[in-house]
């Protein structure tokens, strides 16, 4: 086998993977939109609960987070709920000032009444799931509640999810994440246009079809039976909660999700801090895939559940394709012109392309879904080629996570900085938690940049235009990302 073929079918591999995934991204467009029009969506208001309400406790599982503990637990404190089934664990492993501020707060509001206390373990064994499986073995309540730091809990929140586990085959209740940071910059925005459509088009178009979805780590809440039958909090890959998700529905569990429930958080504000969360959601789904997807196909699943249930699991692989397809591509340039005999080849190929388009409407159905304005479709044509740009440029770095994850390489959790900023005059340089370093990684990004500025001047050359968006696109992408990674060091 000459390169050249070696290259094309690298090339066609990757893209098909890209076409695969873009076409059940679509299908749960299409399930997202069916459960929108059913009457069984619009009369899915909260039940009335039948009996009292049962025991609640509240994880919060903390590490080092002094600039957002307080106004967490001023939030969950507030919680409309019976304060007799209530109780509130604040599962703090911190090793600074944290913990200071967290006995104060906790004296305050049991002064109030409140059941909070602060729970401290003798080692910090296994990170946030060892927290959360040691705060659990000490409560005798029904249901588990989890928020992560960065959230902010409406009053309304237990009301709003406690009622449907009166079906108990309902394991997890699991809410829609809202940004109280969406617009301080660029980079918030465009973190909010992708999660907004995995929590608008990705969960509700998984619940709709009887597929598997996921509890998102926080912002929902748990049966302990549930928990309990299917092995406990896990801490064998970096995203726990995808893997006791999965090993729970693969146990029969069903999980519900709560489109029109929103759980505030905050968004990481610079790109360091995006990484790092990127990273460990990358890195820790891979591994989650690698340690289940042989159970899902042994499973008595459907094959359609099972095909979601791949593409959901090895999502984040979608970073190495579109890798390998970037950087193959300029390769194909100069193939493409050098054999001109295999040019109905590239033609039948240029098809798969067509996948991007099931992506635009992928994201254009979530974002007008969830925006219910009219300003909906300039905001998209502004953001989303934006956010497209940006993804391609995090793809080696997502990329390599990906394939840490899936060759088995471990690493130790990383917890995403926390800032409590939403003012853009504001300095976020006095962080204790963010240590900047210089990174090989960004010089590979700077690179790629160059690369893809040397293709468009490639195809211009060989007068084959085809590419020359996708390579442009790929510049700035890995030329954005380059920048913002660098800026913070010089700020």
């Amino acid at each position: 086998m000459t390169w050249e073929w070696l290259i094309i079918i690298l090339y066609a591999i990757s893209l098909l993977f890209i076409f695969f995934f873009s076409l059940g991204q679509l299908h749960l467009t299409y399930h997202y939109l069916k459960q929108k029009r059913s009457r069984k969506y619009k009369k899915s208001a909260t039940p009335e609960m039948e009996s009292e309400y049962p025991k609640v406790c509240v994880q919060l599982p903390i590490y080092n987070e002094k600039y957002v503990v307080s106004r967490l637990v001023d939030s969950v404190c507030q919680l409309d709920y019976p304060n007799d089934k209530l109780s509130i664990q604040i599962l703090d492993d911190s090793t600074d000032e944290t913990t200071s501020i967290l006995m104060e707060k906790v004296q305050e509001w049991k002064a109030y009444g409140k059941n909070i206390e602060l729970i401290r373990r003798p080692d910090r064994v296994d990170f946030k799931a060892g927290a959360l499986q040691y705060g659990m073995q000490q409560t005798d309540a029904d249901f588990i509640a989890i928020f992560d730091a960065d959230f902010l809990p409406k009053p309304y929140f237990l009301k709003a999810t406690i009622p449907h586990f009166q079906d108990e085959k309902i394991g997890v209740v699991q809410t829609r994440w809202g940004h109280v940071n969406k617009d301080y910059s660029i980079l918030t925005r465009l973190q909010a246009f992708g999660l907004d459509a995995h929590f608008t088009i990705e969960q509700v178009g998984r619940n709709n079809a009887g597929s598997f979805i996921n509890f998102n780590g926080t912002g929902g809440v748990w049966r302990k039976k549930t928990i309990e039958d299917a092995g406990g909090w896990s801490a064998d890959t970096l995203t726990e909660d995808l893997d006791l998700s999965y090993r729970s529905q693969l146990k029969g569990w069903k999980f519900l999700y709560k489109e029109d429930v929103e759980s505030p958080a905050e968004l990481p504000i610079i790109m360091p801090a995006i990484k790092s969360q990127q990273f460990r959601w990358n890195k820790g789904g891979a591994e989650t895939a690698r340690k289940n997807i042989a159970k899902v196909f042994k499973s008595n699943l459907s094959i359609s559940n099972k095909l979601h249930a791949f593409f959901h699991l090895f999502n984040s692989s979608i970073f190495i394709a579109i890798l390998i397809t970037a950087i193959l591509s300029v390769p194909m340039l100069w193939i493409k012109s050098i054999h001109p005999e295999l040019k109905i080849l590239f033609q039948i190929g240029s098809v798969f392309l067509l996948g991007f388009f099931s992506i635009a409407i992928f994201y254009w159905v979530a974002n007008k879904h969830l925006m219910k304005t009219k300003k909906h479709a300039a905001y998209f044509f502004k953001t989303f080629p934006l956010f497209i740009t940006v993804s391609m440029g995090l793809s080696l770095h997502n990329a390599l996570a990906v394939a840490e994850g899936l060759l088995g390489f471990k690493s130790a959790f990383i917890r995403t900085p926390k800032f409590n900023i939403s003012d853009k005059n504001k300095s976020w340089k006095d962080n204790k938690y963010i240590k900047l370093q210089f990174s090989w990684l960004s010089v590979l990004e700077a690179f790629l940049a160059i690369y893809f500025a040397f293709a468009i001047y490639l195809g211009f050359n060989l007068k084959d235009y085809g590419l020359v968006i996708f390579h442009l696109m790929l510049m700035l992408g890995f030329l954005t990302v380059f920048y913002h990674s660098v800026r913070p060091q010089f700020k």
